[in-house]
């Protein structure tokens, strides 16, 4: 039986191989999850660092230990330190003043009490950023500045199954080096409404490309906007494990991370 040290050490090294085909220029033919030869999301500004945050208070996703551990190769690959916790008392002014970044990593329902919610508050509205992963819009139904922040709520999913993303807008850091259509394997998430107008829609999924859908022609995925002083990314993917081994999904986290961590 294999103990938790050498499970992390198992991820870390998926996860390195991953970023090896992210990173690294690449010949002769390439797999549809290859990202394409020299595009690369780039590098940290010095001093950069993230914390990255899971604590669930409702479902917890098996795949938060392989998220962890992809933001901490990303991190040693690109130029920015990591931090990770499930502790909600690392909520406060002098803690986070710390993070150029922070990620909600799938978490789920109420994982801030009222006085963390306000020292979060404080946080983006100096200029913090954040980051959030799949389930960060099962989280905090009852604040709706946080519902502001993310962008939307979850509403409910069909089963896991391939689908269609189309890409948007292949302009920006989180996107540059993904395909127009990106055909990949997930849970898709329909959302309580829209994100708001200011929203910079990324991604959207093509319903008729699987079975379950109820959002229509226009299915949100990934977004990005400022609000209230600072930055916040959203991507809906990130349910599998596999999704912490995709050179593909790695780089347009990487963006995401990069562009909330810019001050």
């Amino acid at each position: 039986m294999s103990t938790p040290r050498q499970r992390s050490s198992s991820r870390c090294l998926a996860v390195a191989f991953a970023l090896a085909l992210v990173a690294l220029p690449l010949y002769g033919q390439q797999g549809s999850n290859a990202v394409p030869a020299g595009c690369s999301p780039g590098d940290a500004a010095p001093g950069t660092s993230v914390l990255v945050f899971s604590r669930t208070a409702g479902f917890r996703h098996a795949s938060i230990p392989d998220g962890i551990a992809a933001i901490r190769t990303l991190g040693a690959a690109h130029g920015f330190l990591v931090e990770a916790t499930e502790d909600p008392t690392k909520f406060y002014d002098e803690n986070l003043k710390r993070f150029s970044a922070v990620v909600f990593m799938s978490t789920t329902g109420d994982v801030l009490d009222s006085a963390q919610q306000a020292a979060f508050q404080r946080y983006i509205r100096g200029g913090g950023g954040y980051v959030g992963v799949h389930s960060a819009t099962d989280t905090e139904y009852d604040w709706p500045w946080y519902g502001q922040l993310v962008g939307a709520y979850f509403k409910r999913h069909p089963q896991i199954q391939d689908a269609r993303v189309d890409v948007r807008d292949r302009s920006f850091i989180a996107t540059k080096c993904l395909p127009a259509v990106w055909n990949r394997r997930d849970e898709w998430y329909d959302f309580r409404l829209e994100p708001p107008p200011d929203a910079k829609i990324l991604l959207t999924l093509d319903e008729k490309s699987y079975q379950g859908g109820t959002m229509g022609a226009f299915h949100p995925l990934s977004w990005y906007h400022t609000y209230d002083g600072g930055r916040a990314f959203y991507t809906e993917l990130g349910h599998t494990a596999e999704s912490y081994t995709d050179p593909l999904y790695l780089s347009h986290l990487l963006g995401g991370i990069l562009w909330a961590a810019r001050r």
